[in-house]
Order: C-alpha cells, then structure tokens, then sequence
C-alpha cells in the first residue's frame, strides 16, 4: 500500500521566493513539495531542477505540468535533469490544462483532451521506464531512445471528471485532483480509478488530493479569502459539471456558494482542519497536497498555522 502523506504546494512569487519556500518545507519535516505551472508563471520542472541541488529528502512533484505547451519528449528531456539531481525524489504530474488558457495564450486547437493525455502519458512513461518509445497518434509523434532508463519516476495526471479518473486508473501511476469536494472523491473518483485499473489487469494507483487547506479562527474570513483566490473556477464550465455532478447544482451561477467552500476548502482551527484531512485519507485519498490559503489582516499568521499542522499531522502518519 501507498505511504500516506500530506505535502504543499509551494508556487508563489519568484524564482528566489519559491526556491526558498521548498528549502523551508524540508526544514520543517514536510515531506514533498509541489508545483503548478500555468500561463506564464516560473516553471515547475525547471523551478524542481534549482530546488534538487539545494535540498536532500523533500520529494518534488508537479501539479501539473501542461501537456499541451510541451511535447513528451521536452517533459521527459527536462525530467531526466530533476531526476538525476534527486535521484528517487521526483514525480511527474501532466495534463492538458484548460481549453480557454491553451486557445487564447498559446493558440492551439483544444480538442480531444483525453486522447491527448492518453497519448502523452503512453509516450512518456514508455520512455522513462523502458528507454524506447515508437508511437503515432492523433496528437503526437514520438521516436526516442534513452541511453538510461529512469523506471523509479511515477507519471502521474490531472483529473476532474468521472472519465478523467477512469483514464488515470487505466494508465497513469496516480491521480491529481483539484478542489473537489472529499465526498465526491469518494464516490465519484475512486470507483472510477478502480473501473479504470480493473480495465488494464492492475491495481489502482493513488489519488492525491490537491485541496486549499486555511487554519485561520475566523471561518467568515477563510471563506472570503478562498473566494477571492480561487474565484475563477466557478466559472469554469469543466469545473461547474463537476460540481453539479457532486451535488451543488449552485456552481451553474458562476460563484462560489457556502457550501461549496465548506465541501472544498479545508478551513478552521487546527483541531478541525486536521480532522478533515485525516477524513480525505479515510475516504480513499493516498497523498494530500495542502494549498495555503492566507486569510484576515495578517495572511502570513494564518499560512505559517497551516504549514505548522500540516507538519504536525505529517509526522503523526
């Protein structure tokens, strides 16, 4: 079985600031430190690169690295450098993003996502794991050889919907949520994964549970805080039928709702925040990325609580 952890995720800031962060959270005991890259902010595996020859034991991972920017074989050319700086302590984590970011930065043709990842992820884990890979697909084309093989490298992807789940259990060494509700994740996710790996003939692999997580005293104040950071989701189409399909038909409105940030958001002291993460790995979730949430006059306080739980109930796995 999977060894249960809780990690963070670190982005925020500049190069120098998040390179910082990571060298803290393995000062504080945390045991894996996770990056998101999106539109044109640092990039994670490049960030990962930095924070391999400054760190010793904190694994790195990212959540996610967009398919669509980057063809397999620059993700697997940029992946050996990480890997070979912290031998054993890197994961990938892939997907194809959003629609309106890749058509509207980027100009691609967003179509068939699922296949695109299908693609991406058969490209690069043939790759690393076995050193050859010869494919023709929709989307790509890939015909590569590693002098080395790198089989230790868990390739993981993105997941919102039932299919997106399915698709992971079938072919992905895990699954990485974003903002789902626990219950959902349950009900919905998990027994997904597990149709997807009954598919392939092999166990399921992990669900890592990408959720904001704010120890702050005042509850109003956490939730105004997550409405302001993470307040574009709700107007998400992918991210409203999510929601419906988890029991908030509300998300059609376009805003976050109480209930909603009660189902997502992590939120409270540090006894009821613990609570609700010790809940997730009880529903079925294996890893748990916490996203810091600063919330009140002094956002600061309230993301060094959160980091300080998040080590406390690390060490008590």
């Amino acid at each position: 079985m999977a060894q249960k952890r809780i990690g963070v995720a670190a982005m925020g800031g500049d190069s120098r600031a998040v390179l910082d962060r990571i060298i803290l959270l393995e000062r504080m005991g945390i045991p894996a430190a996770w990056l998101t890259t999106g539109g044109t902010m640092p990039d994670g595996i490049t960030l990962f690169a930095a924070a391999a020859a400054r760190t010793e034991r904190i694994l790195l991972g990212t959540c996610i690295t967009p398919t669509w920017p980057r063809h397999p074989l620059v993700t697997v050319q940029q992946t050996q450098v990480v890997a070979h700086l912290a031998p054993g302590r890197f994961r990938l984590g892939v997907g194809p993003s959003h629609k309106a970011s890749m058509e509207q930065l980027y100009g691609f043709k967003y179509h068939t996502p699922l296949t695109h990842l299908r693609e991406y992820i058969h490209i690069v884990k043939k790759l690393l794991h076995e050193g050859a890979v010869d494919f023709d697909g929709k989307h790509f084309h890939a015909h590569a050889k590693l002098a080395t093989p790198l089989p230790d490298i868990p390739i993981m992807a993105s997941a919102l919907r039932s299919k997106s789940y399915e698709l992971c259990g079938e072919l992905a060494d895990g699954a990485i949520s974003w903002v789902c509700p626990g219950a959902y994740l349950r009900d919905v996710a998990l027994p997904a994964m597990v149709t997807g790996a009954r598919k392939a003939g092999r166990p399921t692999p992990p669900l890592i549970v990408h959720a904001p997580v704010c120890v702050h005293d005042s509850l109003q104040e956490a939730h105004a805080a997550a409405r302001e950071q993470l307040g574009n989701y709700p107007r998400s189409f992918l991210y409203q039928q999510m929601f419906v399909a988890a029991g908030f038909p509300e998300a059609t409105e376009g805003s976050w709702s109480d209930r909603m940030l009660d189902a997502v958001v992590l939120a409270g002291n540090e006894q009821k925040v613990g609570a609700r993460l010790r809940q997730l790995f009880d529903w079925g979730a294996t890893e748990i990325i916490a996203h810091p949430i600063g919330a009140g006059r002094d956002a600061r306080a309230s993301i060094q609580r959160t980091l300080e739980l998040v080590a406390a109930v690390s060490r008590s796995l």
